[in-house]
């Protein structure tokens, strides 16, 4: 999915008056049911008909989410102004990024060959909290490809310690040594 640069504008107007306002704890809820419930293809499709007036819009997301905070309702009746309800996922999702970030949390992408268990699951999440200074929260997904090890991205920062990489390595370290 293509990202759209004004959502992560809007989710960060959203983030500094949230944060000024001392209100962060209130819009962290709105902002990811509002993700949540505008998700699905169905809901952006409905979302940016322009021939479904606003008020069904707006009574949609009310219903889907509950009462929103003052300020979020306002993000909502501003988006809708704007024709730009659409980007409520992406918004959304900047949003809890910047939140994250804030308060001190990465997320990590690990490859593993073989699935691990709790005990080395938390092992890892310390050593990549360690290095990055960062609480970091850890989604493992087996990749039986990499051979052995793992692979961690955390952000744009990516950790190879996989088998095949080190394999590969040696791999061309002979080929240059046989010359």
């Amino acid at each position: 999915m293509l990202r759209d640069p004004a959502a992560k504008r809007y989710a960060q107007a959203a983030f500094e008056l949230a944060r000024d306002r001392d209100e962060l704890e209130a819009w962290e809820p709105a902002m990811r049911s509002l993700g949540e419930a505008t998700a699905s293809d169905e809901a952006i499709a409905f979302l940016g008909d322009r021939r479904v007036p606003g008020e069904a819009k707006e009574a949609f997301l009310t219903q889907v989410t509950g009462e929103l905070p003052a300020l979020t309702s306002n993000l909502v009746k501003l988006l809708e102004s704007k024709r730009r309800l659409p980007l409520l996922p992406q918004i959304a999702e900047f949003f809890q990024s910047l939140l994250d970030e804030h308060n001190g949390i990465a997320h990590a992408q690990v490859l593993t060959a073989v699935p691990i268990g709790d005990d080395e699951r938390r092992a890892l999440a310390d050593r990549l909290s360690e290095l990055t200074g960062k609480q970091v929260q850890v989604e493992i997904h087996e990749a039986p490809e990499i051979l052995g090890g793992l692979v961690a991205r955390i952000g744009d920062r990516l950790i190879d310690g996989s088998a095949k990489t080190k394999l590969l390595a040696l791999k061309r370290q002979l080929a240059r040594a046989t010359r």
